[in-house]
């Protein structure tokens, strides 16, 4: 059952490292120990998302009832066959993840199924449940148990991920308002996006941002780096998407070039080394 669990968790590393060079970046500059639960998680979130969002000519209704259901099962049994699944659930298991946590995720995957454009109370439940959520499954494995600290940072990781989701919305413009015909930001329409347009939403992620950096300051010396590393690069493309105008974010889909991404990571190692992170 060891080799079983330990070849499902580094199942979730290779998802992890052929989806997303920059998560992949910030798990290594973690503390060993936190290295294949943030795996698990991040394999499990992304399958979830690639059903909603890419699996196209199948029915995604369907797949994704039975991932939640398969989900579900995997903590109730503590096993699945399904190596991401069992994966995850070991550190649902291990570091007592809520249930709400999981629920609140799969929601707004299943909003992605039927939502084109979203309320103000839209928007908000969604990015709780698509970004804020998973900050907070990986605060539970940071805090090791310790209740009071996972208390603490509530608030800041929630930020972090909401800002995190916001960067993602304006990046992905492109594919989300042309190729998948959804609006995230309420509002606002695309058609004939404008400077003020984008102007009001920077202001809100830049106000995201600010909130989390303190709660970033406060991690557990071995996850401090890691989440420093990911707030700096979202904070560079942020940067990036600020200096361009709407018809450009528009047109395509804004990249933190590989070098630029390795300076953070150098830069990050040495703050961190000299204790002098944020």
């Amino acid at each position: 059952m060891d080799l079983f669990s330990e070849t499902t968790l580094k199942c979730s590393k290779l998802i992890t490292q052929h989806y997303s060079t920059s998560f992949t970046l910030g798990i290594k500059t973690l503390d060993k120990k936190y290295h294949l639960p943030i795996y698990a998680i991040y394999g499990f979130v992304r399958y979830a998302d690639e059903i909603v969002d890419t699996f196209h000519g199948y029915d995604k209704e369907d797949l994704l009832n039975r991932f939640e259901a398969d989900t579900y099962k995997a903590i109730e049994e503590k096993i699945s066959l399904n190596p991401v699944l069992h994966s995850f659930q070991l550190i649902v298991n291990e570091y007592k993840i809520p249930l709400d946590l999981i629920d609140a995720f799969l929601h707004s995957m299943r909003m992605d199924l039927d939502n084109s454009a979203y309320t103000q109370e839209g928007y908000e439940t969604y990015i709780y449940g698509s970004a804020e959520v998973v900050g907070l499954m990986c605060l539970r494995v940071f805090c090791e148990g310790k209740d009071e600290s996972y208390q603490h940072l509530e608030p800041s990781a929630k930020r972090l991920g909401a800002a995190f989701q916001k960067v993602n919305f304006l990046r992905d413009l492109k594919s989300d308002f042309k190729d998948r015909g959804r609006v995230y930001f309420p509002g606002v329409n695309f058609e004939a996006f404008t400077e003020e347009d984008k102007r009001i939403i920077e202001e809100d992620i830049a106000a995201d941002f600010e909130a989390a950096l303190e709660g970033i300051k406060n991690l557990p010396k071995g996850a401090k780096a890691g989440v420093y590393l990911a707030y700096v690069y979202y904070l560079q493309l942020f940067k990036k998407i600020k200096n361009l105008p709407p018809t450009k974010i528009l047109s395509e889909r804004i990249r933190v070039p590989d070098q630029k991404k390795m300076l953070l990571l150098f830069k990050t190692l040495v703050l961190n080394r000299l204790n002098a992170l944020g």
